[in-house]
C-alpha cells in the first residue's frame, strides 16, 4: 500500500490566488484532507462548494507550547498515511513558516512514508506588496512563538509571523522593547493580498492590545534609521571603533599600540572591582564598558595589523566555555562549583597535552598580577598537591619568625636595609598564607583597610580645618586625637 502525504498551500489570501492545481486537488480529495487549521479566508469560501475535511484547531487547546502542538499533529498525519494517502493543507506555502512541514520531512523518511510538496503562495509577496517594500534591501522572517532578541537585526525589514493571538503578540511585544523604544511605530498586516487585507501602525507599545490579531497576522517592524537607538548593537560599537582607528578617525587612537594600551586596561580594571564594592549599577555598567573599549581596541588593532579580530576573539571564547563545561552542554557531571572548578583545570591541562615533566605546576600565574594577588595564587596552588600545613597554628608561627628576623636586619645600615626588604617579602608572604587558611582574600582585606584609613584620614583633614589651624601647627598626637574619634564614631 501506497504511504503517501501530499502537502499544499492554501495561499496568502482569496480564492481567485489559489492555483487551480490545488483548487481542484483540495475539492476531489473527500475525507482525506486535513488541515492545520481551517481558519483562512480559503477555507470559508470553498465549504460553500463541498469541501470536506479534518482540521487540527483543536489540538492547539491541548497544549500550552506549540511545538507540542506541532510534534502531535505530524505524528496524526504520519499515523494515517500508513493506512491511506492523504493531502495536507496549511496555510500559505508549505515550506515557509511551517514547522510541522519540517517535521513531517524529519520524520517520514523513518516511517517509510513519501512526503510531496505541493504548490501555494506564501504571504511574503504579498506582504513586500502591501507595505511597498523591496526585499533587495534586506530583511527577516522569524516565528513569533520562539522570537530572541538576539535574532533581531534592526536594521533591516523585520518580519515577525505566527502571531496568532494577543498572548504570542505580547511576547512579541516584550522582547522587541529589549531592542527599540516603547513608542517605536510598527505596522499589523492581516490579510495581506486579500480582500479582508488590514494595515495598521501602531506603537510598539500597543501591540498586544489590537483585538484584529488573528493567525493571519504579521507584524512588520520598519527599519531603525535613529543613531540613538542603535547604539545598543554591538555592530555599531564595531563600526565606532573602526572609524575611531581609521584615516579620518581620532591621532590618539590611531597611534594606540597592544603596548601602550597595557595600563589602560589594568586601571579600567580597577575602577570596575570599584564599582562593584560601592554597590553603584550605573558606574558599574559604565565601567564594564571601558573594559569592553579596551578590548575592542586589541580588537581593532589586531584587525587593522592583519592578525585576528573581534570574531576571532568570540569564536576562541565560545568553544572553550562550550569545551569546559561538559556539564552543561555535554554529558559530564558537576554537582557543585568546587566540582566545576575541578573539571576545569582538568580540562585545561588536558588542552595543554598535559604537565611537561620540567614545566612548573605554578608556571600558569601570570607574572602581570599585582603581587599580592600572585602570593595568594601561588600558595592555592602548591596546596594542592599537600605542600601546605595542615593547621593554622605553625602559619601564625612563621609571620611571628619572619618578623623577628625583620626587625633583627633593622640595623641601620645599607646592607641591613637591602636584607630587611628580602625579610619584608618573607613577612608579607607569611600573612598571606594565613589569611588563606582563614579564607580571608589578602587582596579584600588590605581594599577594606585602604578605604578605611581614607574615611578616617578625611575625617582629620576636616577636624583640622575645623580648627582654623594648618597641619604643620599640630602636634602628632592632636592629629591623633582627631583619629582616635574618627575611630569612635565607627569610620
Amino acid at each position: 500500500m501506497e504511504k503517501r502525504i501530499e502537502i499544499v498551500g492554501l495561499g496568502a489570501g482569496d480564492l481567485e490566488q489559489l492555483p487551480v492545481g490545488v483548487y481542484k486537488k483540495l475539492l476531489h480529495a473527500g475525507g482525506g484532507l486535513f488541515l492545520r487549521t481551517k481558519e483562512h479566508p480559503v477555507v470559508a469560501d470553498l465549504e460553500k462548494e463541498g469541501l470536506t475535511y479534518i482540521s487540527f484547531d483543536t489540538v492547539y487547546v491541548k497544549h500550552e507550547q506549540f511545538e507540542a502542538v506541532y510534534e502531535e499533529i505530524a505524528q496524526a498525519l504520519l499515523q494515517k498515511a500508513k493506512s491511506e494517502s492523504i493531502i495536507y493543507a496549511v496555510p500559505g506555502h508549505p515550506l515557509v513558516a511551517e514547522r510541522t512541514v519540517q517535521l513531517l520531512l524529519e520524520y517520514a523518511p523513518k516511517e517509510g512514508v513519501e512526503v510531496i510538496i505541493g504548490g501555494g503562495q506564501s504571504f511574503i509577496d504579498p506582504l513586500f506588496s502591501a507595505l511597498k517594500i523591496d526585499p533587495i534591501e534586506g530583511f527577516q522572517l522569524l516565528d513569533g512563538t520562539s522570537l530572541l532578541s538576539s535574532q533581531l537585526q534592526i536594521e533591516q525589514h523585520i518580519f515577525i509571523s505566527q502571531v496568532y493571538d494577543q498572548f504570542v503578540a505580547s511576547n512579541v511585544k516584550l522582547t522587541l522593547m529589549e531592542k527599540l523604544p516603547d513608542d517605536y511605530e510598527i505596522y499589523i498586516v492581516t490579510a495581506a493580498g486579500s480582500n479582508q487585507e488590514v494595515i495598521e501602525k501602531v506603537p510598539l507599545y500597543e501591540l498586544d492590545r489590537n483585538v484584529s490579531i488573528n493567525n493571519l497576522t504579521t507584524v512588520y517592524i520598519p527599519p531603525v534609521r535613529e543613531e540613538q537607538i542603535l547604539l545598543k548593537n554591538f555592530s555599531k560599537l564595531r563600526e565606532i571603533i573602526s572609524v575611531l582607528r581609521g584615516p579620518n578617525g581620532c591621532p590618539w587612537d590611531k597611534e594606540q599600540t597592544h603596548e601602550s594600551l597595557k595600563k589602560y586596561l589594568i586601571e579600567e580594571t580597577y575602577e570596575v572591582i570599584e564599582a562593584i564594592n560601592d554597590g553603584d549599577i550605573d558606574h558599574l555598567i559604565e565601567e564594564l564598558g571601558d573594559v569592553l573599549l579596551q578590548v575592542m581596541l586589541h580588537a581593532q588593532i589586531g584587525e587593522d595589523d592583519g592578525y585576528f579580530s573581534i570574531d576571532d576573539i568570540i569564536e576562541v571564547l565560545s568553544a572553550k566555555m562550550i569545551r569546559r563545561h561538559p556539564h552543561v552542554f555535554g554529558t559530564g557531571k558537576a554537582e557543585s562549583a568546587e566540582e566545576v572548578v575541578q573539571n576545569w583545570q582538568e580540562i585545561k591541562q588536558q588542552e595543554k597535552g598535559g604537565v611537561e615533566p620540567t614545566t612548573s605546576m605554578l608556571a600558569g600565574v601570570s607574572k602581570a598580577q599585582p603581587n599580592l594577588l600572585r602570593a595568594y595564587e601561588l600558595q592555592k596552588l602548591a596546596a594542592k598537591v599537600g605542600f601546605d600545613w595542615q593547621e593554622i597554628t605553625p602559619a601564625l608561627a612563621k609571620v611571628k619568625e619572619e618578623l623577628d628576623e625583620f626587625v633583627a636586619e633593622l640595623d641601620g645600615t645599607a646592607e641591613g636595609l637591602l636584607l630587611a626588604k628580602k625579610e619584608f617579602g618573607d613577612l608579607v608572604f607569611a600573612f598571606v598564607n594565613v589569611a588563606r587558611f582563614l579564607k580571608i582574600h589578602p587582596e579584600e582585606a588590605l581594599f577594606e583597610t585602604n578605604e578605611k584609613f581614607i574615611r578616617r584620614f578625611q575625617y582629620v583633614e576636616e577636624s583640622v580645618q575645623r580648627s582654623g589651624r594648618s597641619f604643620e601647627e599640630h602636634t602628632l598626637e592632636e592629629l591623633d586625637h582627631y583619629w582616635d574619634k574618627a575611630k569612635g564614631k565607627g569610620l
